[in-house]
Parts: C-alpha cells; sequence; structure tokens
C-alpha cells in the first residue's frame, strides 16, 4: 500500500538527556532531518534540549526549542500545519507525546497522520496488557506475567505467580521504577515505584528469567513489507540487568546458527505483526549454557527455548550502537521509510552502490561498556538490575572479543582502571570469597578478572555469575598473558601476541616496570604498530565511499586502510562517554568544530569512542576513527596520519578546546611528545589549572581572586586553614563538573573531603579557596590575540556555592549594573589576551553585594559591589550551545577560524560586549535521581543534573516557567506543598511564603518553619521531623499527601544527612523537590508571573524579535 508522501513533517525531539534517554536521540534525530529535507520534505522540529545539534537553527526549516508538552505541540502544529508527525525518533518521550496528541484529539482535529509506526502498533508494544495479548496470538512464548494497576492488585499477583518477581512499568524509558522483587516487602517498594513512574499506572509482573541469555535484534520493515536484521546484538550480562546497562557484544559470540535464524524469523515476525514501518528493537531471552543453566532454580531449561522480552518501535539506544556497529545509517534509512519510501529504493549512503534492503555483514568484533556515575557518587547503590543507571556508553571494535573489549575498558576513561585493576578492599584479604561476583555491579567485570588471577576455575566463574563460559574463557585468556607479560622476556614475538590480543601499553609496562613511554618505543622498534581497518557495512564486498575505521594489530604485512589524508588537515579530539560533568554539549562543540574546519578548506578527522552522538556519524567529518581516547591512541592515530614534509615529519595538529576535560588533559601528553596543538597553546591550558602559574597571572592582571593556596598534603591543608578560616571551597585540578568538590565549615569535614579530593586527582594539587556567597555569573569568549569577543554574560538564578552545571542561568542578565559589566568584560579582556589564548574560553565571576538581596525582580543599582574571579577553562564549556543558540553568534566557527589564523575582524565580528537579543532565554538543569538509589539531591558544588533544557520568551518570569515546565521542576498551579526550611534562610524566605499564602495551597511544616508561617499569619499544618511520629515530614511525603516539596539545609553535613531521607521519598514520588532557596523563590516568581502566559515561536524569531 501506498501513501503520498507529506509535505511537511513535525519531528518530536526526546528532549534532555537522563539516564535511560541520551544523546542517540540527537544523532537520530539530526540524520532523520537531514534525510527528510534530501526527499524534499519542510521539516519542523520541536525539542526542549538547547544543548544538542538537532536544536540548530539549520537542522530544520523551522525549530522550536520549547517544552515537549501537548498544549504547547498543539500550538506549534495549529501554527506550522504540518501534515506528518514522526515520534519514533524522539525516544520515549516522543512516542509518550505521540499516544497524548492523539488520546487528546489534536491529531484529528488538525489532520496530521503518523508516520512510521501506527498508534495502535506504540500501544500493543508498550502497553504490557496488549503486548503479552499480541504474543499469545502470534504464538510466541513470553514469561508468565500478569499487568496490575494498584498495589493491592500487585500483591495478590505475587502470590499467585510467585516470587521472584521482574516489575516492569509502561511507557517509560530506561527502566524506569522497575526492579526485582525477591520478597513481598520488596514487591510492595517496587510496584509503588513502578506505578508512580507509568504514565498509565500499569506494570507488568512477570516471573523472573535471571540467568537466561539476553539478546537484541535490530530489524527494520517498509511499506512493501520487505524486512531486514540490521544486527543482533548479545548481552555479556544474564537477564536480570537491563540491555543500557550491560556490557553488550555484535554480533552475538554464543549463539549457534540455528538459534540466531529462530530469533531472526521471530524479530521478523514481530515486526510484521506490529506493522512498524521503520526500525525496531526487540529483545529476547534465550536458554543459557548448561553450565549457568543447572545452578538455575528448577533446573537447566530446555535448549533451544527462548521467551520475548520486549520491544520498542522506535529507534532507541540499541539503534544508535547497532548502527555505529555496522555503518548502516537506521535513523535516515527510517526518516526515508516514515515518508514513503521502500528499502529497495533508498541507497546506502555509505557503499553508494548498495541500496539499504542490503543487510549488513560484521568481520569484526563490537563491544560497548556502560558508563556509570559511581566514581562521582560513591554513595549511590552499585547493583545493577532491571532499571538504569549508566549515564553513557562507549563502544569498540576490533579482530577479537579480547582485544575489542581492552579497548572498551581504555575509552571509559575512569582512572586508572585498566582490566588490571583491582579495588584496594579485594587486596586485604586473599582468596575469592569476599570478591563482589553474585550481584551485578559497575565493578564486577574487575572482580571476575580478580577471581580468575586468584585461580577460580571458569566454569565455577560462570556458574556464580550466570556469564556464559565463552566469554570468561576471553578472560581468562587476558589473565595468561597478564602471566607471560611477567614471566617471559618481553621479545618481539610476545609483544605482538600482546598488542593483539589488546593489551595497552601502559599495562605492559606496569607488567615489565617500564613507563608507557619506554613501552612505546620498544614496540616501535620492533615494527609492531596498529594498521587501521574499514567499517564499510559489507564486509569488504563493496567499496565504501565514506568510511570510519578502527584500530587492530594484523602480520607483518597487513593492508593499512587509512593511508594519510592530504594537507591541510587537523585532528578533533572527541569528549568520549556522557558522564556527569562532561555531556552532549561538548560533542556539539567537537561536530561544529570539524564542520568549521571544512568551511576553513582544512579536512577534519575525528577520534571518539562515543556511539550515540552526531561527531561519530559517518558523514559529520571526513574521517572518523572509533578509537579510545588515551595517549597511546591519539598518539598512534596521529602517526598514522604523518606525511613526510621538507623540514621533518607533517604531523595533523589536534584540536583540544572542544572535547571537555578529556581533551585538555591530552593536550600535556600531546605537547609533551612535541605534537602540535591548534589554538591554545599546552603552557596556555597549564596555567588556568596550575593554582600558583595562575594566581600569580591574576596578581600582575589586577584581577581578584577569593583568597586561597593549593595544597598536596593534609598538613599543608590544616595549615591553610589556620589563614583562611572557614568556609571553605575544596576542589581537585584537572577534573571535570566539580568532582570531589564541596564546601565545609568545620575541620572533621575539611579532613574527611581533603582525603577524597586527593583520590579524585592523584598527584595533583588540591585547591582550597575562602568561600565567598554571592551571585555567580560566567562568560563564554573567543580570543584571537587581538581582540576578546564575549558572546553574552549568563547569570546564575542559584548563588555560588551550587555548581554552575547545576544552576538556573538567564541570559541577558537581569540584575546586573552598568558598572558589574563593564568590569566582567574588562577583566575577561585582559585574561584572555594575557594568558595567550587562542580560540575559546570560559570564565566564571563571583559577584559580592552585601546591601542587595537575591530575586529576579531585583532592581540592578544597589550598593556597591566587588567582582571576583573563580576559574577560567581554556576550552569550550557546557554553555557554548546554549549562548550560541540565544545570541545567533556561531562560536565554534569563531573560533575554529581563529585557530586556523583568522582573525575576528577577518570573520567579520569585533571585540567586546555583543548586543542583546529583545528576549530572555533561561537554561535550567535536568537531574536523573531516582535512577540512583542512596545518591542526595541537594544542590551543591559537585555537578548532579545530567542534562538541560531552555525556557525562551519575551519577559523573564515566562522564561523561567518555561525552563521549569521543561524540567519538570514547575510548582503546580495549586496542591499541597511541604516547607521545611533552615534557620540561615527563614529571612529571606519571607516574600514567597507570603506570595504563597495567598495562592491556593495548603502548607505542610516542620515546628521551626510551621513558627515562621503563623507569625506571617498564614494558615499552616505543623507535622513532626523526619523519625519522629507520623504524620512527619518525611511520611507526607511517601503517602502521596504533598505535590511538592521545599528542603532548604544548613551548609553542615549532619543537617544535610537529616533532611536526605524527604528529599529522596521526593525523588522517588517524582515530585518537585527545591533544596536552594533561589531555586524556589524563581519558581514562586515563575509561577504568579509567567506559567499561563507564555509565547510559542521559533529560537530564530526570538533571537530576531519577531515574535507576535
Amino acid at each position: 500500500m501506498t501513501t503520498e508522501k507529506p509535505k511537511k513533517v513535525l519531528v518530536i525531539g526526546s528532549g534532555p538527556i537522563v539516564i535511560g534517554q541520551a544523546a542517540e536521540f540527537d544523532y537520530a534525530g539530526t540524520q532523520a532531518c537531514k534525510s527528510l529535507r534530501e526527499e524534499g520534505v519542510s521539516v519542523v522540529l520541536v525539542n526542549s534540549n538547547p544543548a544538542t545539534i538537532m536544536t540548530d537553527a539549520d537542522v530544520a526549516d523551522a525549530v522550536y526549542v520549547e517544552p515537549l508538552t501537548v498544549p504547547v505541540i498543539e500550538r506549534i502544529i495549529a501554527k506550522e500545519r504540518p501534515d506528518g508527525l514522526l515520534a519514533t525518533l524522539g525516544g520515549q518521550t516522543g512516542l509518550n507525546l505521540a499516544v497524548e496528541l492523539h488520546e487528546a484529539g489534536v491529531l484529528d482535529k488538525y489532520n496530521v497522520r503518523l508516520l512510521g509506526t501506527p498508534i495502535e502498533s506504540i500501544k500493543k508494544a508498550e502497553d504490557r496488557d496488549l503486548f503479552s495479548q499480541l504474543l499469545i496470538e502470534l504464538g510466541e512464548p513470553s514469561a508468565p506475567s500478569e499487568t496490575v494497576h494498584t498495589l493491592e492488585e500487585a500483591m495478590e499477583v505475587g502470590e499467585r505467580i510467585g516470587l521472584p518477581l521482574v516489575v516492569r512499568p509502561a511507557y517509560t524509558l530506561g527502566g524506569t521504577g522497575g526492579g526485582f522483587a525477591y520478597t513481598m516487602d520488596e514487591l510492595r517498594e517496587v510496584a509503588a515505584s513502578g506505578l508512580a513512574a507509568s504514565p498509565i499506572s500499569q506494570v507488568l509482573l512477570e516471573r523472573s528469567l535471571r540467568g537466561w541469555r539476553e539478546v537484541e535484534y535490530e530489524v527494520m520493515r517498509d511499506s512493501a513489507d520487505t524486512c531486514i536484521t540490521i544486527c543482533n546484538m548479545e548481552n555479556f550480562d544474564a537477564m536480570g540487568v537491563h540491555t543500557g546497562d550491560s556490557i553488550v557484544i555484535a554480533p552475538s559470540q554464543t549463539l549457534s546458527d540455528k538459534e540466531y535464524q529462530m530469533l531472526r524469523s521471530a524479530s521478523l515476525r514481530i515486526i510484521r505483526a506490529l506493522g512498524i514501518e521503520g526500525g525496531c528493537n526487540i529483545q529476547f531471552g534465550l536458554a543459557p549454557s548448561p553450565t549457568v543453566g543447572d545452578s538455575l532454580p528448577g533446573g537447566s531449561p530446555e535448549p533451544m527455548s527462548y521467551v520475548v522480552i520486549e520491544v520498542n518501535p522506535r529507534v532507541s539506544r540499541s539503534s544508535a550502537l547497532a548502527s555505529k556497529a555496522t555503518g548502516y545509517p537506521i535513523a535516515r534509512v527510517a526518516a526515508k521509510i516514515a515518508v514513503g519510501k521502500r528499502l529497495d529504493e533508498i541507497p546506502n549512503a555509505v557503499t553508494q552502490k548498495t541500496m539499504a534492503a542490503f543487510e549488513p555483514a560484521l568481520d569484526y568484533c563490537v563491544i560497548k561498556i556502560p558508563r556509570w556515575p559511581f566514581d562521582k557518587f560513591s554513595t549511590g547503590d552499585r547493583v545493577i538490575g532491571t532499571q538504569m543507571k549508566a549515564t553513557g556508553e562507549v563502544m569498540s571494535i576490533d579482530r577479537s572479543f579480547e582485544a575489542a573489549l581492552q579497548k572498551a575498558v581504555r575509552s571509559l576513561e575512569i582512572s586508572g582502571h585498566s582490566l588490571r585493576w583491582e579495588d584496594p578492599d579485594w587486596l586485604v584479604t586473599p582468596g575469592t570469597d569476599h570478591l563482589p561476583l553474585a550481584e551485578p555491579t559497575d565493578m564486577r567485570l574487575w572482580a571476575m578478572m580478580t577471581a580468575l588471577r586468584r585461580g577460580m576455575d571458569v566454569y565455577e566463574l560462570s556458574r556464580i555469575t550466570q556469564v556464559d563460559t565463552w566469554f570468561i574463557e576471553g578472560l581468562a585468556r587476558i589473565v595468561a598473558m597478564e602471566r607471560r607479560i611477567i614471566d617471559e622476556e618481553m621479545s618481539a614475538d610476545l609483544m605482538w601476541q600482546a598488542k593483539r590480543l589488546g593489551m595497552p601499553d601502559e599495562t605492559i609496562g606496569l607488567l615489565t616496570t617500564r613507563t608507557h613511554e619506554e613501552v612505546r618505543r620498544l614496540r616501535q622498534s620492533h615494527g609492531i604498530k596498529p594498521v587501521y581497518k574499514m567499517v564499510d557495512t559489507c564486509a569488504a564486498e563493496f567499496e565504501a565511499f565514506t568510511p570510519y575505521f578502527y584500530s587492530c594489530y594484523e602480520g607483518e604485512n597487513a593492508e593499512n586502510e587509512a593511508t594519510p589524508l592530504p594537507a591541510p588537515r587537523a585532528l578533533v579530539i572527541g569528549s568520549g562517554p556522557i558522564r556527569i560533568g562532561q555531556g552532549i554539549e561538548f560533542d556539539y562543540c567537537s561536530v561544529h568544530a570539524a564542520w568549521a574546519l571544512d568551511a576553513g578548506g582544512v579536512k577534519s578527522i575525528m577520534v571518539n569512542s562515543n556511539p550515540e552522538t552526531v561527531s561519530t556519524d559517518f558523514d559529520t567529518s571526513d574521517r572518523l576513527y572509533f578509537e579510545p581516547l588515551d595517549e597511546e591512541a591519539v598518539r598512534d592515530i596521529i602517526e598514522n596520519e604523518r606525511l613526510p614534509g621538507p623540514d621533518g615529519p607533517d604531523y595533523p595538529a589536534s584540536v583540544v578546546q572542544f572535547g571537555g576535560q578529556t581533551a585538555i588533559n591530552l593536550s600535556q601528553s600531546l605537547g609533551a611528545a612535541g605534537l602540535p596543538i591548534l589554538g591554545s597553546s599546552a603552557d596556555a591550558i597549564d596555567i588556568a589549572s596550575d593554582r600558583e602559574r595562575f594566581g600569580e597571572l591574576m596578581n600582575k592582571l589586577g584581577v581578584p581572586q577569593p583568597p586561597g593556596t593549593s595544597v598536596s598534603t593534609l598538613e599543608e591543608g590544616l595549615e591553610a586553614i589556620k589563614q583562611l578560616g572557614f568556609p571553605v571551597v575544596v576542589r581537585p585540578s584537572y577534573v571535570l563538573g566539580g568532582r570531589a568538590m564541596e564546601i565545609v565549615d568545620n575541620v572533621t569535614e575539611f579532613v574527611r573531603y581533603l582525603t577524597r579530593a586527593v583520590e579524585a586527582s592523584p598527584g595533583r594539587p588540591i585547591l582550597v579557596d575562602r568561600y565567598f556567597e554571592g551571585r555567580e555569573v560566567e562568560v563564554d569568549a573567543v580570543v584571537d590575540g587581538e581582540q576578546v569577543l564575549i558572546p553574552g554574560i549568563m547569570e546564575h538564578i542559584e548563588r555560588a556555592g551550587v555548581h554552575s552545571g547545576d544552576s538556573m542561568a538567564i541570559y541577558p542578565p537581569v540584575s546586573l549594573t552598568n558598572e558589574e559589566r563593564e568590569t566582567l568584560v574588562d577583566y575577561t579582556t585582559r585574561i584572555g589576551l594575557a594568558m595567550g589564548v587562542r580560540g575559546l574560553m570560559n570564565i566564571q565571576y563571583v559577584i559580592i553585594n552585601q546591601s542587595k538581596p537575591y530575586g529576579l525582580t531585583v532592581p540592578a543599582d544597589m550598593g556597591t559591589s566587588s567582582v571576583y574571579i573563580i576559574e577560567v577553562n581554556p576550552r569550550s564549556s557546557r554553555t557554548v550551545p546554549f549562548i550560541s543558540k540565544v545570541t545567533g553568534i556561531p562560536i565554534v566557527k569563531l573560533a575554529t577560524h581563529v585557530m586556523l589564523g583568522r582573525t575576528l575582524k577577518d570573520q567579520g565580528y569585533e571585540g567586546g560586549l555583543q548586543p542583546e537579543p529583545p528576549m530572555v532565554s533561561v537554561k535550567a538543569p535536568v537531574f536523573s535521581m531516582s535512577k540512583l538509589t542512596g545518591v542526595d539531591t541537594y544542590l551543591g558544588p559537585e555537578m548532579k543534573s545530567t542534562g538541560e533544557v531552555m525556557g525562551i520568551d519575551t519577559n523573564l518570569e515566562a522564561a523561567v516557567a518555561k525552563a521549569l515546565m521543561a524540567a519538570g521542576l514547575m510548582l503546580p498551579q495549586s496542591g499541597k506543598l511541604l516547607v521545611t526550611i533552615a534557620d540561615r534562610d527563614k529571612p529571606e524566605a519571607v516574600p514567597w511564603l507570603k506570595t504563597l499564602g495567598g495562592m491556593d495551597y495548603q502548607l505542610y511544616a516542620t515546628e521551626g518553619t510551621a513558627v515562621l508561617m503563623r507569625g506571617l499569619g498564614l494558615d499552616v499544618t505543623e507535622i513532626n521531623k523526619a523519625g519522629q511520629p507520623e504524620p512527619n515530614a518525611y511520611s507526607v511525603v511517601v503517602d502521596g499527601t504533598v505535590d511538592a516539596v521545599v528542603n532548604t539545609v544548613e551548609e553542615v553535613a549532619a543537617a544535610r544527612r537529616d533532611g536526605f531521607e524527604i528529599r529522596r521519598a521526593a525523588t522517588e514520588r517524582r515530585i518537585p523537590c527545591y533544596t536552594s532557596m533561589d531555586t524556589v523563590r524563581a519558581a514562586v516568581e515563575a509561577l504568579v508571573g509567567g506559567s499561563r502566559d507564555y509565547h510559542v515561536a521559533t529560537t530564530t524569531a526570538y533571537v530576531r524579535g519577531e515574535v507576535d
């Protein structure tokens, strides 16, 4: 059946980066928009995330950065009148919105056709009841299960089916709210969480199949019912671990051909039955090997037994992995199918010879490893299960499982964590009994390696971990190679075998008491270096025109398929896996740098390890290397791209300013090796990170800093405290996202945090600064050596002490005086020129003005103020995409062309602060705390947010309201509010408490706050503190009495811990919880002034002042 091609399509994005829904949808959405426009379709895009390539003004014909809500999207549809809606590229957010728009009658009202996956198919795949019925109709096996809508029903089903059970909420992402229940008490807890997480209050209770193998198939179907398998993938971990939290291998390694074909046939039956046109991901449970099966309750399942676990009727996280693993552009093809193209009509953009109906073939091994946030959240529950906890992932490619695994571990960028790493706690006790093997955690891979080193048998380890013996035998081969390296002379043959198995230079050095530089020289003296092979979708059957490469070690005469690109060319070092503190913003910058190089006549070479991103798309750069971002891999690539020059070897210069702290840290190694760096020198970068050098420069320039010093030992720290006094900020140097940073106000806490900071940044000095509480502002700037261009000044709503990545930022600033602006511009200009920056930098300042209160509506000109510099980052920052979009200034392009030798004047720009557009924009953080059990949600100097959204409008209150709306932090128009305010905050709370008292709110408070409220003449229900008899501050959150929580804390750690249970309960209930006085004040002011009356327009219209 053919349908008419739509003329205009609305594409719904996935919103902010959260655990379970990350950058893969920026990649998919960007690719789809490009694909649709190739077909002559006009594209309208809506997404709330400013950090993405997808929301650049030129990606679609009209780009709306607006909250992803039904009322907002209806207004866009009414204005743009699209005839098609594509929701399958927006993750779970997009699918849920498509269903809501359909059920609200919006699609019928405006005659908008849903493209790709029909509504009924979405419901069948997402609604656990309908999905079970479909599997029965198809005769496909599934685990015994029942759906429930209430806690009482859940408990009844638990009695009937029996434990253990898996709880799977409907219409959620990343397994949100789900988990395992081994006891009835656990079932009550997990089912309550799942019902709260599901937008239709529905969960599936399914008999646990822990221990079975988990296998995924990525399949594609068109309107002519042609179906293909793009890739099949197998989880290293047995069922029971969310696939986003499991190590994944492609293609599958333990399946027989019979098993592979059986599951392939089932996949095609399911996609046909659902009527999906486009991509689809299907997950199966497959009977384990007898070694694992015999250890399961009830014994080993029948060989060849399988069950269907779930279907994602959309582009998913696995789709991005499958795309990058095979080179097959899934999102691009799915978009073309959605507008009526058949697979046999769509050319393969990689080979340019085959059509999209040609199934990819792999002649290599691909491994994905999740990147968990527990290096930041040491108190978090490290056990991984059905609810995803990873913030990002890495992918590696090599010829063998062992080499690909070691490469993937290097790509994680966890300091010192090669496969050789062992937890210091494990070293205390010999043997294997105490190792964390039985329960899946983020550390289990390293525990398994330790167990093998200590003599545990492969089959015993398989029975304990339920990991297939095939994978454990691979780990055992790595351990055997470690022993050989220790015991034997490092001959050329042993070196070659070690490198072929993926042993990093650093590990070989550790085992042979050499430095990694000595190992590098030794292997090169033997002529041992990597060759690079092509990812071409067809196992070299056809020539590829847009190839990308991976390294491997092969024989002496092995062909190197990546011959050096002709000059001029430059290497863009990407930002690696998404993690808290280094997110998609840096991928945005890397992509724009590659495009700017091309525009400047310089060929771009990208190196990155992240399969979720636009930077690793096949056509973003002239050449892509899918490799770890460590010194060994990057130097190997640079040497591979070496050309002969008149004065010696001609190496491509590296661009290190756009890959976050990862690339900046590499700049020091590259500089030491004498390799060229484009833009700011390694020395200029070091000035910003070296406390003493930076302090000397600031003194010379007359730019004030908060009093502080750098220390290397506890004794030095205690001596510094005598001079500085409390409170102080303790932070390591050369780390990202404020890791191990804390404000402390007593000696006991100081000793604890200083010890933690030393562990986070070994061998680097620890910075100890006097803490100034004031207004924080930040500036991004482009420096060409003559001028400093400042696109705009961003003012934080939260005062200094909350990490800049976790604070709300306003542009243009609303409370700065002209004198403060001039001071900021003067300091920024002096610093940029004196440091020798060439390209981008970011500076954070704190403004102290004791006579000026905090608030959005405070007049700017009140009293005198002092401006202090907090820090300089000689690189792009996480605010670059935001400020680029709201000013219309192409910051990364300007900076890249400056690096290539063009001045700002040559590019048509003057230095100084640029004119401000006639609108207000607000960047707000988004958190994923409901996924991270045991982590406190209070805002402090260590970053906790995973993503961001933007609110933009013609006035401040509306922009703040939209930002909070998009972040899920908006106060309801009426309801019940729990307020517990720290004593020091009570005077500041008076104005907004009075405002709430005049609204339709029922207020609850603990004793001290209740006394204040009654003194203000407000009605309040007094409750006990947490831990006292109910009703108390904890119970009213848990039982659903209140709709939002305000819980500000004293700076002392003990007071923070007192409120932990309240904040965690609010997180679990998914209700707004404010821990900063400034955030709640902004929310109340936005509720009064902007939550009902706001505009909906394109970003371009806002910037140009063309909003009606």
